[in-house]
């Protein structure tokens, strides 16, 4: 980024799904950081942060909900910051499925701001459906349902520390589509029309990390013809979406238990990637059992 240029992260998403660790990790990444800043006061924040000529240029925002004048205050801030030429931002959208959420308030013994004379699941679901929107405009979203601090950190160093603080961030990840679809994915592809090493006896114990397995998985001509029409697509909208701002881009593959063609064909993909982008494979389930 250049010199003069002030780089703001706006963290939000669902209240308890993380964003005390998100201002933490970025503070040790030595972002200067506000906590629960009014969205009507961000473009103001942001122009009197141009006027430091330099001297912050990393801040990280805090911007919880806590009422319905949140999305259409935020929306309006976040428009005005476009057309500053100065301000180049992100959004960090943090979140979790409701089991999670629910769970960590009990532990908590904290009432959920949208509804604090009712049940947490309302408040939960009431926040969801306002915070949709915004969602999408996110550059990044991480879903911390499956997430203990520390890997919820280094998720976050992965993504803003100072050797990836420009470019596209590539993750491919594996997953069972038993297990549910992963809710950070950026894109999801269905590689069951694979024929499954799971049925062969020998192979069932294994996963797509192994030889013997990648190499059944590979050896089919509709996983070479998916690959390569894959990889077409995405070396298409790789610099598509980085040019947009986006700064990960999470793409799932998922078979029936993430154990053996999925984590295959990631594999692949990854060893196709990594010498151009800034890649990762990731193996969400493949300790948890094929079929």
């Amino acid at each position: 980024m250049p010199s003069n240029e002030l780089h703001l992260v706006v963290i939000t998403g669902m209240s308890g799904a993380g964003k005390t660790v998100a201002v933490q990790s970025l503070e040790d990444l030595g972002y200067f950081c506000i906590d629960n800043l009014p969205p009507i006061l961000l473009s103001k924040f942001a122009e009197l942060l141009e006027q430091t000529n330099g001297r912050l240029q990393k801040v990280a925002l805090v911007i919880d909900l806590r009422g319905r004048e949140f999305f259409s205050a935020l929306v309006e801030s976040l428009e005005a910051l476009k057309e500053s030429k100065g301000v180049n931002y992100q959004i960090l959208f943090l979140e979790a499925n409701d089991e999670t959420l629910v769970r960590r308030y009990k532990l908590t013994r904290r009432t959920h701001p949208l509804s604090p004379d009712g049940t947490v699941l309302d408040g939960i679901l009431q926040e969801r459906e306002l915070l949709c929107d915004l969602r999408g405009r996110s550059h990044q979203i991480i879903d911390t349902s499956n997430l203990k601090p520390t890997e919820l950190k280094e998720k976050i160093v992965h993504t803003y520390s100072e050797q990836h603080n420009s470019g596209l961030n590539l993750s491919f990840m594996s997953f069972g589509f038993k297990h549910g679809i992963p809710l950070d994915a950026d894109l999801v592809f269905d590689v069951r029309f694979v024929p499954n090493p799971y049925y062969v006896e020998s192979m069932r114990p294994l996963t797509g990390k192994q030889k013997e397995v990648a190499d059944y998985v590979m050896k089919w001509e509709e996983t070479n013809r998916f690959l390569n029409q894959l990889k077409e697509m995405l070396t298409f909208l790789l610099p598509k979406y980085e040019k947009e701002g986006k700064r990960q881009l999470v793409v799932g593959i998922g078979c029936t238990g993430g154990q053996h063609r999925s984590v295959a064909m990631a594999e692949a993909l990854y060893e196709d990637f990594k010498e151009n982008e800034r890649c990762q494979v990731l193996h969400r389930d493949i300790e948890k059992g094929g079929f």
